[in-house]
């Protein structure tokens, strides 16, 4: 796909997404902005619109999110909601504000209702109860996605295109290894890790281990978010007119198997053993990503692939 030379704001670049974004746009001579939450506080509605006022990029991928697992979702939710929505109204209406005609924003794959049928189609918004572990996560993004379709619908004389997209839960180099607020491959690759250099016999995970979950290798979902971002608006319209696409992998597997593969890898010998009276989250969340799909998109990396990778990386970071 030849997509031109563009000047791109990268909002969140030091995160696990958007230092993936960073790096694959950088691959195409893009001008790629960043700027660290010291040089610009994305809460700060005026310094956000200072800021797209000078540089005035073509594009902005909207990375830049507070983030967590089950732990931090549940322990901090007034933080959660307030600071998303702040940060995406700032950058979402600074943007039409400041002539930015293209804008992706990422929500998450916990938009969708708890109990929705499988897998979850775009289509599916809105139409149950949320999970209550990230609910407010949740609301926050969904008020973002919201927003941009309504600034599409109202400003579409102005030739604005902002565009959603859903990614799976995802993993890899740039991800959070902390043990009480990381999700669930970097948690679960730290407990493991530690167990096996203690000798540790077993190790416990939270929940039965019975619910499924989707991954995605984060560098697929930044090809996939570029690729979106860059399709022919007349092209997205032929299978879709909701401006916002799922991301997955297609694959799905259970948090036990999970917890056996990511042992492998690691090397750990001794058993896993599951807690239920810890919180389990959403049984099943599998995206329909057949849009992206039908539109000429796949991932490349596998998930044990992926792990290797991931664990390559966590062995560096622990070393740094």
């Amino acid at each position: 796909m030849d997509i031109g030379r563009f000047k791109i704001y990268v909002a969140g670049h030091t995160g696990m997404v958007g230092s993936s974004i960073v790096r694959e746009l950088s691959k195409s001579g893009h001008i790629v902005l960043t700027r660290t939450r010291r040089e610009l506080d994305l809460l700060d509605k005026a310094a956000v619109m200072q800021f797209l006022s000078e540089e005035k990029p073509d594009q902005i991928y909207m990375a830049a999110a507070r983030v967590g697992g089950i732990y931090a979702n549940s322990t901090f939710p007034a933080s959660f909601i307030y600071e998303n929505l702040a940060i995406q109204t700032n950058l979402i209406d600074s943007a039409y504000r400041t002539g930015v005609k293209k804008l992706l924003f990422l929500g998450s794959s916990c938009i969708y209702p708890r109990m929705a049928p499988q897998p979850m189609s775009e289509n599916q918004l809105l139409t149950g109860p949320l999970e209550l572990t990230n609910e407010a996560y949740a609301i926050a993004k969904i008020a973002g996605i919201k927003m941009c379709q309504a600034y599409n619908t109202q400003y579409k004389n102005e030739a604005i295109d902002y565009r959603s997209v859903m990614p799976t839960n995802l993993f890899g180099p740039g991800d959070h290894y902390d043990l009480d607020n990381s999700h669930v491959i970097p948690g679960l690759m730290r407990k493991i890790y530690e167990a096996k250099n203690r000798g540790d016999s077993e190790v416990t995970v939270w929940g039965t281990g019975k619910p499924f979950r989707e991954f995605m290798y984060v560098d697929d979902l930044a090809r996939a978010c570029i690729f979106v971002m860059n399709t022919n608006v007349d092209r997205l319209k032929k299978f879709s007119d909701l401006h916002r696409v799922n991301i997955g992998s297609g694959f799905e597997i259970s948090i036990s198997d999970l917890a056996t593969l990511i042992s492998d890898v690691v090397g750990y010998k001794g058993s896993i053993r599951f807690d239920p009276k810890k919180p389990d989250g959403t049984p099943r969340k599998l995206l329909d990503s057949s849009l992206l799909h039908n539109l000429g998109w796949r991932p490349t990396v596998d998930l044990k692939e992926g792990l290797k990778l991931t664990y390559e990386n966590f062995l560096a970071s622990m070393t740094n």
